[in-house]
């Protein structure tokens, strides 16, 4: 299909536009200026969703921070909440009365030690271009700390690959249980270019050496989708609205905080 360039001309023109010196002149450019582009898209509403479409593929990232900027931001809010120390109580209340599903339940992979001093759970999805970036964070982590219990909660909230993925990564777990052929797979597909989807997880699993036949059965049994279903619950009663996703101790970190914070942090939660 070929993409017309005036989408791109049109908004180029409304920025010339909003710069004008004239107060008056640029409020009459700008009216003139939104009712061609209405017109646009209005006659041509497939070619834009197209341009976005593609666009979006190509940086997923953009989606999840426009995803996590709408769940976390109601309409109209323009302030930060008045009490910011009752929001951050609230948010480790939700923590301690969850604590059984978010460090121990059955239903997630764990890497590291698991009877560790400190526990660092992180939400992500394979698709993610941030957690793609933070998983060095998280193998150092463990290289660094013998003692550190890393859980991983599959959060795959970037389309239908995404679910298609965190699949086939619950049937890993299923059969690996974390172990060394589990963590080989996660670092595969996670540090892999391009878009993960069900082929692309099923060639990671392949190459780690699992077995295929008993990937395939697992991933039609109800514990896929149980685990999905606990992981989407923890993260709404959590507000985690974007990936990655920390929980350490009582505290939940939002987004790729990066490893010296990561290690601060799990320094601080280590009885």
């Amino acid at each position: 299909m070929r993409i017309s360039v005036r989408p791109l001309f049109l908004l180029s023109a409304i920025a010339i536009g909003l710069c004008a010196s004239s107060e008056s002149r640029a409020q009459s450019l700008r009216n003139n200026f939104e009712s061609i582009v209405k017109e646009y898209l209005s006659a041509h509403p497939d070619e834009i969703g197209q341009i976005a479409r593609d666009y979006f593929v190509k940086h997923p990232e953009v989606l999840q921070d426009l995803l996590a900027e709408m769940l976390k931001k109601p309409s109209g809010q323009t302030a930060a909440p008045a009490n910011a120390d009752a929001g951050a109580a609230e948010k480790s209340a939700r923590v301690k009365n969850n604590a059984a599903a978010i460090f121990n339940s059955t239903h997630q992979t764990t890497f590291g030690d698991p009877n560790g001093d400190a526990t660092l759970v992180e939400f992500f999805d394979y698709n993610c271009g941030f957690c793609k970036r933070a998983l060095t964070d998280m193998l150092d982590l463990i290289r660094d700390n013998p003692k550190l219990k890393v859980v991983l909660k599959e959060m795959p909230i970037l389309g239908p690959g995404s679910v298609e993925a965190a699949r086939v990564a619950i049937a890993v777990r299923m059969q690996d249980g974390g172990g060394a052929k589990s963590l080989d797979f996660h670092r595969r597909l996670l540090g892999g270019r391009g878009r993960a989807d069900k082929d692309v997880a099923l060639a990671a699993a392949r190459d780690a050496g699992l077995d295929m036949t008993r990937i395939e059965t697992d991933m039609a049994s109800d514990e896929v989708q149980a685990t999905l279903a606990e992981s989407l619950q923890l993260a709404r009663t959590l507000s985690i609205n974007g990936t990655p996703g920390y929980v350490i101790g009582n505290s939940i970190i939002s987004g790729a905080a990066g490893y010296n914070v990561l290690k601060a942090r799990l320094a601080e939660s280590t009885p």
